[in-house]
């Protein structure tokens, strides 16, 4: 594999807009697995939905709860939604719209799609050695750890502009909920309360936009 400066992705990666704030989308969008402008909503939860391996009953309620998320990704008017239903979502229109964070999330990629290597090293200080299914331990993030996690960056948020998030208490930990906690779901190792987030495929996931083989396995069914 060849080397990869800190932040940057590897030649034969397809370009992603720095207007794609999500680090799984970019992923697919650099993969080549979706487009990076308009995507259908059918396409995009089917995508993602792949990722997740989950069948049967788990499956629908996912590919349901992925589909409402996009649905609202580019504006919660009417029109936005409309637009996005008939059209679909559009991947690099994501920054500012409603689940943008504003600095109330981990900070790893900036509004430039810069990824800052020293948040990535706060994120592993939330978590802890997990027993991996591959062999050995390895740094990672249980649900409890991310649980912290969140809490410690919506208040390093609130404590910057304590005049604006203090209105958006309530809705900014929400929208978190639909970022760490999925990328668990999707990308965790390990079962129940000893799964795990591991801290080295959330550094590849950002930098390198690339998911672990067990992933790609099941986008490329």
């Amino acid at each position: 594999m060849q080397d990869i400066a800190p932040g940057q992705a590897p030649a034969r990666s397809i370009e992603v807009s720095p207007n794609n704030p999500c680090p799984f989308l970019r992923a697919l969008v650099a993969g080549g697995y979706v487009g990076g402008h308009v995507v259908p909503l059918t396409e995009l939860s089917a995508t993602i939905d792949r990722a997740t391996g989950k069948t049967g009953l788990p499956a629908l309620i996912a590919g349901g709860q992925i589909f409402m998320v996009a649905l609202i990704a580019n504006g919660l008017g009417p029109f936005s939604q409309l637009r996005s239903l008939t059209k679909g979502a559009i991947l690099d229109e994501l920054r500012n719209g409603p689940l943008d964070k504003h600095g109330a999330g981990s900070r790893i990629l900036d509004q430039h799609a810069v990824v800052h290597e020293d948040e990535i090293a706060r994120l592993a200080t939330f978590g802890k050695g997990y027993p991996n299914p591959d062999g050995g331990t390895e740094r990672g993030l249980s649900a409890s750890d991310i649980k912290t996690f969140m809490a410690a960056n919506f208040q390093r948020a609130k404590d910057e502009h304590s005049w604006s998030y203090a209105i958006l208490r309530c809705y900014y930990p929400l929208l978190m909920l639909g970022e760490w906690p999925v990328l668990l779901d999707i990308m965790g190792k390990g079962e129940g309360k000893d799964r795990y987030l591991s801290v080295a495929e959330v550094r590849t996931l950002f930098v390198e936009r690339r998911f672990p083989d067990r992933i790609v396995a099941l986008l490329n069914r």
